[in-house]
């Protein structure tokens, strides 16, 4: 189905009240996507697994258009996405090498980057001659000439599962290799409406406030347990109960997000609402070395 930028503007409507847009920003949208020289959008991929592609392209809104990666690809300039994108190989390396000559793109990056090995842990892909290149090498060239550069998850924010644990590909985030200032939209996926909320506002030329982290404190500026339903219950001893998880290892005391406001899958439920407790994947510890689940003391 055909899906216009007046399409996209019916998203965002739809979705004003959770992307924190009001009906002046709504407007100023309409004017800057009817500009042909919009931002250029450029999505790469490093050290992940997709499970932030694939949850934007889970998402499906109540009401048309139902498939954000759609309104991405055909009607933001979305230039680059391995995913996403129908050309592959050598056409998908060129549209990707076109945009990073013109510059001043919002570069996306998924991932964290492998920097063991000269970097030889992650190769994106081939370049014209069929070098493979590596990410370490192509998201420090494309970080010099973007605008702005937005950190989708917690791998490319700040190293996520692959810098846990021994980390032997010595994964980092983007900031820490490329020493660029990164807008950081953590989460283990991140949320797709923070991500589309985050291009919103760059596209509408708007500041940002940011936390010591990187992150937008309009989407990250409460714990999750101040919203919690849970909050106040007894303290469950067992897993399966109804009562608060903190003494099972939930982490919502200590993580900013606004899980409980949102949800997930077209707010059909969220973490703690599946009865597992939070586990704090929008933190710069994330996921730590400690387990998710702990027994209660005694």
């Amino acid at each position: 189905m055909p899906i216009s930028r007046r399409d996209f503007l019916k998203y965002c409507s739809a979705a004003a009240a959770a992307l924190g847009l009001s009906g002046t920003d709504l407007l100023r949208l309409e004017q800057v996507l009817a500009d042909p020289t919009a931002p250029t959008v450029l999505w790469l991929h490093g050290s992940s697994c997709s499970g932030c592609s694939v949850s934007f392209l889970n998402y499906i809104a109540a009401s048309d258009p139902t498939d954000p990666g759609d309104i991405l690809l055909s009607h933001i300039n979305l230039a680059y996405h391995p995913v996403l994108m129908a050309p592959a190989g050598l056409p998908a390396y060129q549209a990707a090498e076109a945009a990073y000559a013109q510059g001043n793109y919002v570069l996306v990056v998924e991932g964290a980057v492998a920097t063991q090995y000269s970097g030889r842990c992650c190769w994106p892909w081939a370049n014209s001659t069929g070098e493979e290149e590596t990410f370490l090498a192509v998201v420090t060239r494309y970080v010099s000439k973007a605008a702005q550069v937005v950190c989708a998850g917690s791998c490319s924010a700040f190293g996520g599962i692959p810098a846990a644990g021994s980390n032997p590909t010595l994964a980092k985030s983007v900031q820490a290799v490329t020493g660029k200032a990164t807008l950081n939209i953590p989460g283990c996926p991140c949320h797709p409406n923070w991500l589309v909320w985050a291009l919103v506002q760059i596209l509408l030329g708007k500041s940002i406030s940011k936390d010591s982290f990187g992150r937008p404190t309009a989407l990250f500026g409460s714990k999750v347990h101040d919203k919690c339903p849970r909050k106040g219950k007894p303290k469950d001893a067992t897993l399966g109960g109804s009562g608060c998880l903190r003494d099972l290892g939930c982490r919502g005391p200590d993580t900013e997000a606004n899980c409980p406001l949102l949800k997930w899958n077209n707010a059909q439920s969220w973490c703690i609402e599946a009865n597992a407790p939070c586990y704090g994947c929008t933190e710069p510890g994330f996921p730590g070395s400690t387990p998710f689940y702990k027994f209660p003391a005694g």
